[in-house]
């Protein structure tokens, strides 16, 4: 035998070796086997095949036995539902015929879902197949009613415990479906049945059949009408129903009380027109509730009374309202147990109740009110966690309840819950705290706030009724602001916030006190609460108004004698971003003068030369400019008040540049959000005589060298607000004082483009008549060699022809022939910049056209396509959206969509034959139509038209290929698969017809296609299709798409065993979720100790519950009203885990803080792929505009610089051109050498950012040189520092 080991030096260079990738070229050329599958892989066997369903089901039986279609399902897994049925031709009939051809629905879970180990199954298949042969011999038509008397029939014949279960289960199945009048005339006789088979079941250890025995028993006695329920037997029949709902075996118990819950909620009779209040039987049952939990009493066997509270937690909201008393009666006293799943449960049974909102006949507002308070004796300890959430949750659902019903009694009820949710702040738990939180918000949205508008001013003085309780809610809240509450200020502050913005309005004299301590509190030094306080302050602002705030914690600036410091200063920007629905009167008393005084002093301190205070009071009296907007918001003395502060307004955008942009914006804000009356709108309107001259004036005035133009297009905007509600002849008037401006030779070119711009805002409110003047006026400048000129003429009629008003629409109909000839006639003329507003033109005229102007639209055809290669990304889209408005107006005329699309498209086919440019123009257009109307074209005009296309790919130029590459992807994605197939012979000949430079050039979109192909025709198809030189890109498109694919799946496998470990608690949303929780679990160290004990308590641990003992000696008091809260769920002698150190930093409220350095967005496939055919089809645009302007009218001629998105950053052209940045230059001191520290900022050393690129070895020594560079730098710096040193101390 040869030694196996190393070869010998030397060897390996005389070895031949494969080269990368040729690895398999040894293998065998032919392959006759694989070609001769391929070959048949397409094609379907011609003649009918003898391999039929039931000759595979016979087939199997004789092979294995039972029948076998999916294992491992549940034992009664016919419970899902699968639409499609198999169908095959009838064969040789088996013992299972009758099963494989039941035509009736309701059995098709038996038939589709099988298991072959199950013996209940096969004897459920046998029954329901003797069944149906038993029909189908009797000439039936398998109805349901037909089922439901042959398996009623065979339950009272079969004696097996077996067969009783698979005809009680059919039988279940049926009963659904068969017609309430014959449930109703069979009822005596089915309840004998199916009682006679449920006493004899009850007895027996095998009680297979009794869970589909209660199951159609509740659906018999669903289907009964009201007075049926009068007869003794019927309530015999429910009362043997009731009886298993406490049944030891979980799925019969199950099963009864699913009955009991689909009778007394969705009896038939319920949802008639004269329904009882509640199911007759609702009393009954919940006697049967109260005596099973009275029964069990305290005993340490308490599954019993768990069953009634899950029983209960369904049904009480049915009940009338005596029964719904004595079962909470009864709930009230299982909670003394002190047992924590009963408590546990019974608390579910509540928040239940409440959350269903039943009316007043189930759960009057006395009871509501009652049980309320005697939920107070079951406040759990705040060390009590869980217990402690349900019960809040619990409170608030019983109180917003109890406002429904009658919302004075809740007013009363509100204080002692507000004081107790007070008292969970000072809870350690940070959930408490929270949870306590968002009741007391939740209480005072829902409960206090519609009851406000009711009440009048509320003072302090109030003895009694609801402002007394709103006193004494806020009294509690405010409590929140003394020292003890200190760590939960944060979430007192945001309750403080809320009840200020619900009840600030009516009860602003009880609050001031509160409002001067946050404003003491704001005051101390690094108060950290600053956000959530100035949050506070806000909604008070917002409800009380700021004249009231301020006159409890004022400003304290006035202009002389001021502490620099203006402590109060924060009050500025909170009034400026809450301010709203208030006295526009107050601005003009109390800012205005105040603004006035400041700039002012500002003026008066800069001639000394104090510059510092003077920018600070300068700064101060801007920031209280800052908030006119707000005061404009909605103001409730806008017609009283607007006439004050007007001429300071028209002042102010006259004179102080400055203050423009916040007086146009406020002006604005007036307008469209507080003139909501005809009043309102004449009020403002009055004084257009005074802004819009100003405004005219600001916006045609150039502005000087070095000054920014920004605030021209805030002025513009306003003009054409405020142009909404000006009178008609006013505007007429502003009109001809433009035009005169525009015609006159000695204005400038600025002064005429302003002028236009004015004539573009005023066009769509002028009359008929103007309109007409108008458009004589600037029919010139339709034709003018300036461009800018020329797009502002397009953009009046643009504005004239597109208005929504009477006068707009009746100037295009009188005027059309004439907007027809110049439109024509400025053909040629038309600039590139004009070509938007004119294609915008030719959309609204289109609108109006008939069918006696189809040859202005077929002379305007040309044009559009052309425009679909404009440089302009709007000339584009309306380019677009014309050719589809031409589609519509070709659809008019016709009154047929496919003759209309036939006429259309070939006037466009005759852009085919023109140059290059307007090949590609003309798919493109081609490509948008298709994409427009891809159900209106006939199927053989779209394969002539793919044909055509599929031949330009062989062209030279590549504007042609590229754009017959997006209609080929357009036609993948809304062409049918069917008709696709038997085009893709000719689109992979075209494909393959590319020239090479030009295959190069866009492999990345045929590499799109591609991957689209393979998709939907697979990959062997493809490839078999294309030349040789596009199989690598094929194999290279299939090796990603398995790599992703099997990405997908690992990502899935992940996901799927990260959630199978033990995952940190989520938040409670629910009752159920948060009482589930209320079992601790037992420390690591206490349950290794405890070992095998732990195992043997089993369920007992559960019901646990430990007492908590006095503090230090103090011994327990068992007459103590609140000794109830000593009885805890958790033990509370286990000290909480310690926290786990994840290495992520948390925010304030417990949220982690991940950053990851790579993210990657990861987007929806099929979103992706919608918008790449969107941008092929024209209907999105490909490239975003790098200026974005807030008014889309707006004309890029004007001189204004707006703001790149785009910074500098990177290197190469991408590199920041302003030179390098010294890093430490924020650290230099002005006034000699060295470094200074800097108040918020870390202290000027040199810090090293750790990346990962610093572990590469291959770079350790350039890192290094870095480092000693550093280290030399601050050694040189010590130095120096030094030497300073000695020569002061000489010194």
């Amino acid at each position: 035998m040869v030694k196996s080991g190393k070869l010998r030096s030397g060897t390996g260079s005389k070895l031949k070796r494969w080269k990368k990738g040729h690895s398999s070229d040894s293998n065998p050329q032919t392959s006759r086997f694989r070609q001769a599958a391929k070959s048949r892989f397409f094609s379907r066997p011609t003649e009918k095949s003898d391999l039929t369903v039931d000759a595979l089901k016979l087939h199997n039986e004789l092979q294995t036995g039972p029948l076998e279609l999916s294992a491992g399902g549940r034992k009664d897994a016919c419970m899902e539902e699968e639409p499609d049925q198999a169908l095959s031709d009838r064969t040789s009939g088996t013992f299972l015929s009758g099963l494989s051809d039941c035509s009736n629905l309701t059995f098709r879970k038996v038939q589709r879902f099988w298991e072959s180990n199950s013996a209940a199954h096969k004897e459920i298949c046998a029954v329901l197949a003797a069944v149906t042969e038993v029909i189908r011999g009797q000439g039936g038509k398998e109805t349901e009613t037909e089922y439901y008397a042959a398996l009623m029939t065979t339950l009272e014949v079969v004696d097996s415990a077996e067969s009783q279960a698979a005809v009680a289960y059919l039988l279940n199945l049926v009963m659904k479906r068969v017609p309430a009048p014959v449930l109703m005339s069979k009822f005596s006789d089915t309840t004998k049945a199916l009682m006679d088979v449920m006493s004899k079941q009850a007895t027996s250890e095998t009680a297979s059949a009794l869970r589909w025995i209660l199951s159609c028993l509740a659906t018999l006695l669903r289907k009964q009408d009201a007075s049926v329920w009068t007869y003794p037997s019927t309530l015999q029949a429910y009362h043997g129903l009731l009886s298993f709902t406490v049944h030891n075996k979980p799925k019969v118990r199950k099963a009864a009380q699913q009955g009991v819950c689909s009778i007394l909620r969705g009896s038939d009779f319920l949802f008639t027109d004269k329904a009882p209040t509640h199911h007759p039987a609702a009393v009954t049952t919940a006697k049967f509730c109260i005596k099973e939990m009275e029964q069990a009493g305290g005993s340490k066997e308490d599954t019993t009374t768990l069953h009634v509270l899950g029983l209960l937690k369904e049904l009480m909201g049915t009940f009338p309202l005596g029964a719904v008393k004595s079962c909470c009666e009864t709930l009230l006293r299982v909670m003394t147990l002190s047992h924590v799943l009963v408590t546990a449960s019974a608390m579910q049974a509540f928040h239940r109740l409440f959350s269903g909102k039943p009316n007043a006949s189930t759960l009057s507002p006395e009871l509501n009110a009652q049980i309320i308070t005697a939920l107070y004796d079951y406040l759990p300890s705040e060390n009590d966690l869980q217990p402690l959430l349900a019960w809040l949750a619990v409170m608030e659902k019983a109180h917003v309840h109890l406002a429904c019903l009658q919302s004075s009694l809740s007013l009363g009820h509100l204080p002692r819950l507000f004081s107790a949710a007070m008292s969970c702040l000072l809870s350690p738990h940070t959930q408490v705290v929270s949870a306590a939180t968002n009741t007391l918000k939740t209480l005072l949205t829902e409960c206090v706030a519609p009851c406000m508008k009711e009440m009048g001013m509320i003072t302090a003085t109030a003895s009694a009724g609801n402002p007394s309780s709103i006193c004494k809610m806020f009294r509690i809240v405010e409590e929140g602001l003394s020292y003890r509450f200190h760590a939960s200020w944060p979430f007192v502050l945001q309750v403080l916030g809320c009840f200020y913005r619900v009840a600030g309005k009516q009860a602003h004299p009880i609050m001031t006190k509160s409002l001067q301590s946050l404003a003491d509190l704001r005051s101390t030094p690094q108060f950290p609460f600053s956000g959530e306080l100035d949050l506070a302050v806000g909604g008070a602002v917002e409800s009380m108004g700021p004249e009231v705030v301020l006159s409890v914690v004022p400003l304290n600036i006035t202009g002389y004698d001021d502490d620099l410091e203006f402590p109060r200063s924060w009050l500025v920007p909170v009034i400026r971003d809450h301010v709203k629905n208030t006295n526009l009167g107050f601005f003009s008393s109390y800012f205005l003068p105040l603004a006035s005084t400041l700039k002012q002093r500002a003026e008066e301190l800069e001639q000394p030369g104090q510059k510092l205070e003077a920018k600070v009071y300068q700064t101060l009296q801007l920031q209280i400019w800052t908030m006119l907007p707000g005061f404009c918001t909605g103001p409730v003395d806008l017609l009283a008040s607007f006439k004050g502060v007007a001429r300071t307004l028209g002042m102010a955008i006259n004179e102080r540049p400055d203050l423009r942009l916040t007086v146009c914006q406020a002006l604005r804000t007036i307008i469209n959000k507080s003139c909501s009356t005809e009043e309102e709108k004449a009020e403002v309107g009055r004084f257009s005589k005074n802004f819009l001259p100003i405004l005219f004036n600001v916006y045609s005035q150039q502005p000087a060298a070095g000054e920014s133009g920004t605030y021209r297009m805030a002025v513009l905007d306003t003009i054409k607000v405020y142009l909404t509600v000006t009178e008609m002849e006013m505007i007429n008037t502003f009109l001809q004082k433009a035009t005169e401006r525009l015609s006159c030779t000695e204005s400038t070119e600025f002064t005429r483009l302003s002028m236009m711009d004015l004539v573009v805002a005023m066009a769509p409110f002028l009359d008929e008549v103007t309109m007409t003047k108008t458009f004589d006026l600037i029919r010139p400048y339709l034709q003018t060699k300036e461009p800018g000129m020329q797009k502002k003429a397009y953009r009046v009629l643009e504005e004239m022809c597109g208005g929504e008003r009477d006068e707009c629409r009746s100037f295009v109909v009188a005027n059309l022939e004439t907007l027809k000839v110049v439109l024509l006639e400025s053909l040629k003329n038309a600039s590139s910049p004009a070509k938007r507003p004119r294609l915008k033109c030719l959309i609204n005229i289109v609108k109006r056209l008939g069918e006696e102007h189809k040859d202005f639209i077929t002379a305007l055809l040309p044009e559009v396509i052309i425009c679909t290669k404009e440089v302009s990304v709007g000339a584009r889209k309306n380019a677009y959206n014309l050719l589809v408005e031409i589609g519509n107006a070709f659809v008019r005329f016709c009154g047929n969509k496919k003759d209309a699309m036939e006429q259309y498209l070939v006037l466009v086919y005759a852009g085919l034959t023109g140059s290059v440019t307007m090949i590609t123009c003309t798919i493109l257009a081609l490509t948008r139509l298709v994409f427009e109307y891809k159900d209106s074209i006939e199927v053989s005009t779209m394969e002539q038209l793919l044909h055509n296309v599929c031949l330009l790919l062989g062209a030279r130029t590549r504007e042609i290929v590229k754009a017959a590459l997006g209609f080929i992807k357009v036609i993948l994605f809304i062409m049918d698969p069917k008709t696709l197939a038997s085009h893709v012979t000719v689109m992979m000949e075209g494909i393959g017809n590319i020239k090479d430079d030009v295959r190069r050039h866009f492999r990345t979109k045929l590499k799109n296609i591609f991957t689209k192909f393979i998709r939907k025709f697979g990959f062997e198809l493809v490839k078999s299709m294309l030349p040789a030189e596009h199989h690598k890109v094929l194999a290279n498109i299939r090796k990603a798409e398995a790599r992703t694919k099997r990405r997908k799946q690992a990502t899935e496998q992940q996901d799927d065993s990260d959630s199978e470990e033990e995952a940190p608690k989520t938040k409670t949303e629910s009752i159920e979720d948060i009482l589930a929780e209320s079992d601790s679990d037992l420390s690591e160290d206490e349950g290794k100790a405890k070992g095998n004990a732990q195992k043997k308590a089993g369920k007992q641990q559960k019901g646990r519950a430990w007492l908590k003992e006095g503090e230090e000696d103090d011994p327990l008091n068992f007459l103590d009203p609140k000794v109830s809260q000593r009885v805890l769920a958790t033990n509370p002698g286990l000290k909480k885990n310690a926290k786990v150190e994840h290495g992520f930093k948390v925010t304030s409220d417990g949220r982690l803080i991940i950053r990851e350095e790579e993210e990657e967005d990861v987007k929806d496939k099929d979103e992706g792929e919608m918008k790449d055919i969107l941008e092929e089809a024209g209907v999105k645009s490909k490239k975003t505009q790098k200026r974005k302007f807030r008014d889309d009218n707006f004309d890029d001629d004007m001189d204004i610089e707006p703001q790149l998105q785009y910074k500098a950053g990177g290197s190469g052209i991408h590199r920041p051109l302003g030179g390098s940045r010294d890093t430490g230059a924020d650290y230099k001191s002005k006034k000699g050498k060295g470094d200074v520290k800097k108040k918020g900022k870390l202290d000027p050393y040199a810090y090293i950012p750790l990346k990962k690129a610093q572990l590469n070895r291959r770079k350790r020594a350039k890192l290094q040189g870095q480092f000693k560079g550093m280290v030399k730098g601050a050694q040189k710096g010590a130095l120096s520092g030094k030497k300073m040193q000695k020569k002061k101390r000489k010194a």
